[in-house]
């Protein structure tokens, strides 16, 4: 038996979707398609943000740190997984799988704590209008995004530990994309109850949690809008919650598809559903952001055609 942190020959192959060069391939040019749009997209969401005053406010300061999380979440896996579908030795090492397992648990996290913050903050902004500018004052957006990273990185730390806890049989073969927390915990040798139910305690905090609050915000918020008399008013206010609404959907549904299965029902067919949280959902959220909310279209067209630039000059 060896345990896989104590030896520097213990290494995973990770096989992916395929294993036929034609199909690899194929993969190869859609998955590299995708990462360019997601690194592109979100980068001009943030150089957008970052060079219209207009667009300084605390909605898209946390917008635009979700976007810089979406870049270094995809970063984390698909350059790999692109090496992989063009190389023959498709080995990573254990301290390799680690570090990719770190990030990429750590970043998911992330993803939710900024999504649960933006929905504090059209609370804010709809249900208490007047004093939204106090409430959501510059100094609490900084403290709020500082608490997502903190608390996301201990997460991915504490599952990271865990993990080199686990026994593993020399290397193993992993028909999977990346080193990923299920598929680690099914190759186990070794009595994994512990990682199991840390697993499950944590992941009710840094997930559900969340998604209650943001359901509760959004009971409120829906409450709120009701409560406007004009039809336009009405459209205003849901108009600036509709983006964000439409990226938690696709978050917590393409991460259900994954997470909310017993981990002795979890199999290798799940990766689809796991390529859609790593890497459909990121480029999506540029797609989202950029065409649906109008500043945001605005403030990229200027960008764009280099009129942002020169309001700085």
């Amino acid at each position: 038996m060896e345990r896989g942190n104590q030896t520097s020959i213990f290494e995973f192959l990770l096989w992916g979707l395929s294993e036929w060069p034609e199909q690899q391939h194929i993969l190869f040019l859609l998955f590299l398609w995708m990462y360019m749009v997601t690194v592109a997209g979100n980068l001009l969401i943030v150089l957008a943000i970052g060079t219209d005053t207009h667009l300084h406010t605390p909605m898209y300061f946390f917008l635009a740190s979700l976007s810089c999380a979406d870049i270094l979440f995809t970063s984390t896996t698909v350059p790999k997984m692109l090496v992989n579908l063009q190389s023959q030795n498709k080995a990573i090492s254990y301290a390799g799988c680690l570090t990719q397992l770190y990030f990429l648990v750590s970043l998911v996290a992330l993803d939710n704590l900024i999504l649960a913050v933006m929905a504090y903050d059209r609370y804010a902004a709809i249900c208490h209008p007047l004093h939204y500018i106090t409430a959501m004052n510059p100094k609490l957006c900084i403290l709020l995004l500082i608490l997502c990273w903190v608390l996301s990185a201990l997460y991915g730390l504490i599952h990271t530990l865990l993990m080199t806890t686990v026994t593993f049989y020399g290397s193993r073969k992993i028909h999977y994309i990346f080193c990923e927390m299920y598929v680690l915990l099914r190759l186990a040798c070794s009595n994994i109850q512990v990682n199991h139910t840390v697993l499950v305690a944590t992941g009710c905090f840094i997930f559900l949690t969340p998604l209650g609050f943001m359901i509760t915000s959004y009971v409120c918020i829906i409450r709120a809008i009701l409560q406007i008399p004009s039809a336009i008013g009405k459209y205003k206010a849901f108009s600036t919650c509709a983006s964000h609404l439409a990226v938690v959907s696709l978050f917590y549904g393409t991460l259900g598809m994954v997470y909310l299965q017993p981990l002795h029902t979890y199999s290798m067919k799940d990766s689809v559903a796991t390529v859609m949280y790593a890497v459909v959902t990121p480029m999506m959220n540029t797609f989202i952001y950029s065409l649906r909310n109008k500043d945001m279209h605005g403030a990229l067209g200027r960008l764009l055609q280099g009129k942002a630039f020169q309001r700085l000059t």
